[in-house]
């Protein structure tokens, strides 16, 4: 009797375990101009760029906080004085209804049934929303652009895209920074999925 109690105990906290974390499966694709069997860029220190209607904006500061985070990680250190690289960061998020489906909502009796937000790439925009909506769903993508600043060069370029439910962006974003920057600074051809696991 003792074997299938303790049986079931280690199925069930097995199953806890999965509950407590979620995938965020973003689409990447990356491109890096080094040559092959040039230096890694990893160590090397870098500056953010920011563009003037970044610099505006209210939550740039954390979508850069999230981004020095995936960048730490990655190898890089983050050095305003003395950088040899800068990085333009740029992220949005779209919000659009869905049906039981998961198809956009698409009600011609309910207007207002779209709507969304855009980070880093200029000033935020926000559509209107409905009273009671059925499920949201949201769209969201992630860039980063590394240019050698003696040259002016790009010498990497990443994005990655993921649709999701949840709407706590912060750290599904930062997954997605991490997402980006996957086989960081030599990354495979063409796009590919990158799956990261985070708290629920």
């Amino acid at each position: 009797m003792r074997k299938p109690l303790v049986a079931l105990f280690v199925t069930l906290s097995l199953l806890a375990g999965c509950g407590s974390v979620r995938l965020v499966d973003s689409d990447v694709q990356a491109i890096s101009t080094l040559p092959a069997g040039a230096a890694n860029l990893a160590g090397a220190h870098y500056r953010f760029e920011r563009l003037p209607s970044q610099a505006t904006q209210k939550q740039y500061p954390r979508i850069e906080a999230l981004a020095e985070a995936a960048l730490a990680r990655a190898g890089l250190v983050r050095d305003e004085a003395g950088a040899k690289l800068s990085v333009q960061v740029g992220a949005r998020v779209e919000s659009f209804l869905v049906d039981r489906w998961g198809s956009p909502w698409a009600d011609p009796w309910w207007p207002g049934s779209y709507g969304h937000v855009m980070y880093g790439g200029g000033p935020p925009f926000w559509g209107f929303g409905m009273r009671y909506p059925p499920s949201t769903a949201y769209k969201r993508e992630v860039s980063l652009i590394l240019r050698e600043l003696r040259s002016g060069q790009v010498v990497y370029e990443t994005h990655a895209v993921h649709d999701g439910p949840w709407h706590d962006s912060e750290p599904v974003l930062g997954a997605m920074f991490d997402a980006a920057l996957k086989d960081f600074p030599h990354p495979p051809a063409g796009v590919r999925r990158v799956n990261v696991e985070i708290p629920r």
